[in-house]
């Protein structure tokens, strides 16, 4: 028996005197919205080493790789099915110029990446070698164009390289190249975090320029892609408000940017190791606000878009902590713990229950960044926890939501924090099984939960539980499985009933039987 499957055992016997009871009543009669495949969506980022060195080694690496990307990286994240990758920002995204990316990689102007590390841009990853990436995991493109230091020219004829199929000079840039038929962009967006670093605008000024650049992204129908405006952050509705009122005519959604802070401050964010259980609580009731800041969001563009054609794309998410120690501030590197999963798994949740709404989210980062899915260090790799609970949640893409009834879920409090223990969410996938995710937040108790489905007798379910002893669990290059899922499943008692023993601080997808 692996360390991992002791550590479950262990958990899970010591129930006895530290049991809640929840119940969970699934109601497969009301099925909900589809919940988007993008719901997964990543994003990566010129920042750091997430893209340069993290996946891109380039062709004559010793690394193996396939067009210059890491296989290591790309065959992980295929395991976990992603579905979209955002590209090349970020706060980057308004300082690149899509010409620098093009032509021979030896030939490309040298820049300075000022907002991460102040580092050389070397331009090696440009548009081709992007659009490389997406269709080696086999994903969607993202695309985010440069409002704060481009123009409406600019994204224009970056569009028309992209996707024309007719026999214009930038068409034929592209073919020079090497591509002969038209990229497909699933999403291009028009600036990005214009509040801020994008070009501390107003609502009603961005969503001007908008308007003038939307009219000159022009593509053949087959390629056009789908058009999103840069919203607001946190607790700032004016974004959305504005954008949903003023922007309806090819406007497919609107961006809004959350990141979880253990601490709630930007300067002393909180360490991603050896924290103790009032920034584990703190972390949870912090990541906990999506569903308000969501609701919030939806309710103001419920008044100039009833029939929700506009989607809330939240395309940056996910934990920020401070940086190790003795790495590049600029970098934003941290390390990644079952904290991490338990917070994806949560928002997950989140998600699943406003699909209607929330159509595409990208957690930040993909590989080396923030709360990534993979550290690398030259040719070695490891997968993080937060990777794990992707991996888990993929039958969720594209199932049908299921309308959930969470009965007597008691409170987990700490430190003058109050969470609820229990999150659930439940989907039927298209081959017909229904799928159940569960969280416990309380990382001293486990849980018992039990299972309706009216209607459905329920005999078993069988998944995989993602759990460990310490609250700051997370995989080294010295001990890269240190956590990982381990096999799940319960069955129904004599009296028909199922009932779930959630471990502490766990997370648990399981197929019901």
């Amino acid at each position: 028996m692996n360390q991992i499957k002791r550590g479950v055992l262990a958990l899970c016997m010591l129930a006895s005197g530290g049991v809640f009871a929840a119940e969970i009543t699934i109601d497969t009669a009301k099925p909900g919205a589809v919940i988007n495949k993008d719901v997964y969506g990543q994003f990566a980022e010129h920042l750091g080493t997430g893209i340069y060195e993290g996946i891109w080694v380039g062709p004559k690496s010793k690394i193996p790789n396939t067009k210059g990307w890491r296989n290591d990286v790309v065959g992980a994240l295929k395991e976990i099915q992603v579905p979209l990758v955002r590209w090349p920002g970020g706060c980057f995204a308004d300082e690149y110029h899509w010409r620098d990316g093009i032509g021979p990689r030896e030939k490309r102007p040298v820049k300075v990446n000022t907002n991460w590390g102040g580092v050389d841009e070397s331009n090696a990853v440009g548009t081709h070698e992007f659009f490389d990436l997406v269709d080696l995991l086999g994903a969607d493109a993202y695309v985010n164009g440069n409002l704060g230091t481009g123009s409406a020219q600019e994204m224009s004829e970056w569009v028309e390289y992209m996707t024309s199929d007719s026999k214009s000079t930038l068409a034929n840039l592209r073919r020079k190249n090497g591509r002969d038929k038209p990229f497909k962009v699933a999403y291009f967006a028009v600036g990005n975090e214009a509040w801020g670093c994008g070009g501390n605008m107003s609502p009603q000024y961005y969503s001007d320029l908008y308007k003038q650049v939307e009219t000159f992204l022009r593509a053949p129908k087959q390629y056009r892609p789908k058009i999103i405006a840069s919203g607001g952050n946190d607790n700032d509705l004016t974004w959305s408000d504005v954008l949903s009122k003023e922007l309806k005519k090819q406007t497919e959604g609107i961006s809004f940017h959350y990141y979880t802070i253990p601490t709630g401050k930007w300067e002393g964010k909180g360490a991603s190791t050896g924290f103790q259980e009032n920034e584990w609580i703190s972390t949870v009731s912090n990541t906990l606000r999506m569903e308000s800041h969501i609701q919030k969001n939806s309710a103001v563009m419920d008044k100039h878009d009833p029939e929700k054609k506009l989607g809330l794309f939240v395309d940056e998410w996910g934990t920020w902590y401070d940086v190790e120690k003795g790495t590049n501030p600029g970098f934003l590197f941290q390390q990644n713990t079952l904290r991490d999963a338990v917070v994806a798994a949560l928002n997950f949740n989140i998600f699943h229950a406003h699909a209607e709404r929330v159509r595409m989210t990208n957690i930040a980062q993909m590989v080396n960044v923030l709360q990534a899915m993979i550290i690398t260090d030259k040719d070695k790799m490891l997968l993080t926890p937060t990777y794990y609970a992707y991996q888990m949640y993929v039958p969720f893409q594209g199932a049908t939501s299921l309308p959930i009834t969470l009965k007597d879920n008691p409170d987990y409090s700490a430190a003058g924090f109050k969470v609820p223990e229990i999150s659930a969410s439940a989907a039927r996938t298209k081959d017909g099984k229904v799928y159940l995710a569960l969280v416990n937040t309380n990382p001293n108790k486990p849980a018992d939960v039990a299972v309706n489905i009216p209607g459905q007798s329920v005999k078993s379910v069988k998944g995989r539980v993602l759990t460990a002893a310490a609250m700051d669990a997370h995989n080294t290059f010295a001990a890269p499985q240190a956590i990982k899922p381990a096999a799940f499943s319960a069955n129904a008692g004599a009296d028909g009933k199922l009932s779930i023993k959630v471990p502490a601080k766990a997370v648990i997808v399981v197929a019901v039987e």
